[in-house]
C-alpha cells in the first residue's frame, strides 16, 4: 500500500521560508517523478516542482523559480520542497503526489495534476502580508 505522508506546512509572514517534507512509505521515490501540487483558495491545482532522483532532473514553475528548491533523500525515502521568500499567493493546500513509470521530471512537470498516481493528503500553508 502506497503513502505519502507530508509534513512542514505552517503560516508565515510575507518573506519568510518553509520547508515541507514528504515521507513515502510502499513506493520507491527513486524512479519515480515525484511532485508537489498545490492549490489555493482561489487557484486551481498546480504542479510546483518534480523531481526524479534517477535522472537527477528537476523541474520548478517557473513562478517559484529562484525561491522553491525540490530535493530528496533517498535513504528516508523523502521528498522536500524549500520554499523562501514567500509570498501571500503562495498560499495554498501543498501536497506530494508520485507519478510511476517516467524519469524525466521536466517532463512530468508539465503533465496535468490529475495524471498523477498517487497523493499525499496535503499540508497547508499561509503566508500572510
Amino acid at each position: 500500500q502506497v503513502q505519502l505522508v507530508e509534513s512542514g506546512g505552517g503560516s508565515v509572514q510575507t518573506g519568510g521560508s518553509l520547508r515541507l517534507s514528504c515521507v513515502a512509505s510502499g513506493y520507491s521515490i527513486s524512479r519515480n517523478c515525484m511532485a508537489w501540487v498545490r492549490q489555493g483558495p482561489k487557484t486551481e491545482r498546480e504542479v510546483v516542482a518534480v523531481i526524479n532522483d534517477w535522472s537527477r532532473t528537476t523541474y520548478i514553475a517557473d513562478s517559484m523559480k529562484h525561491r522553491f528548491t525540490i530535493s530528496t533523500d533517498t535513504a528516508k525515502n523523502t521528498v522536500y520542497l524549500q520554499m523562501t521568500n514567500l509570498k501571500p499567493e503562495d498560499t495554498a493546500a501543498y501536497r506530494c503526489a508520485a507519478k510511476s513509470g517516467f524519469n524525466d521530471a521536466d517532463w512530468c512537470g508539465h503533465r496535468p495534476w490529475n495524471e498523477y498516481d498517487f497523493w499525499g493528503q496535503g499540508t497547508q500553508v499561509t503566508v500572510s502580508s
